[in-house]
């Protein structure tokens, strides 16, 4: 009887710790190698490889649907999702992104620079520095990035 017992334990123990653990790394897995594409993709740009670049934004957006389908409430998530889609020209699909990160963090870097440069692209400079007056202070290169971008226009 204490073995039958002992192996119930085990069992349950078991498959609670796979049930706990898989479905955090699984999520976290699908931004990781998202992530990882994204650095990629930015180095074969400054190489001037655009169209490489674009097929590993492609496959980085689609690993971080799969991320934003388990973890709705990630700004990291809804900033890579908005990068990704501006790097492929889809402006208005990658805005919506980066407005619902910021619904999120109001204040995350990332999303604030990123926006501002869409602003920028865009023409909409006033946009521009709205996102870096909420970068003002930071003393981080997204401020300086951004800032740089709307002093050359």
């Amino acid at each position: 009887m204490k073995k039958i017992i002992f192996i119930i334990a085990l069992l349950l123990l078991t498959n609670n710790s796979f049930a706990a653990g898989s479905s955090g790394e699984y999520k976290n897995s699908f931004y990781k190698e998202a992530k990882k594409l994204i650095l990629k993709a930015k180095k074969l740009e400054k190489k001037n490889k655009t169209e490489k670049a674009l097929k590993l934004y492609s496959k980085a957006y689609d690993k971080l649907i799969k991320a934003y389908e388990k973890d709705k409430k990630n700004p990291d998530v809804l900033n890579y999702l908005g990068y990704t889609l501006r790097k492929s020209g889809d402006l208005k699909k990658a805005e919506t992104y980066y407005l619902e990160g910021l619904k999120l963090d109001a204040g995350h870097l990332g999303i604030n620079e990123y926006l501002g440069e869409l602003y920028v692209q865009t023409n909409r400079i006033e946009l521009a520095k709205e996102r870096l007056a909420v970068l003002n202070g930071c003393k981080c290169e997204e401020y300086e990035e951004l800032k740089t971008l709307i002093e050359k226009k």
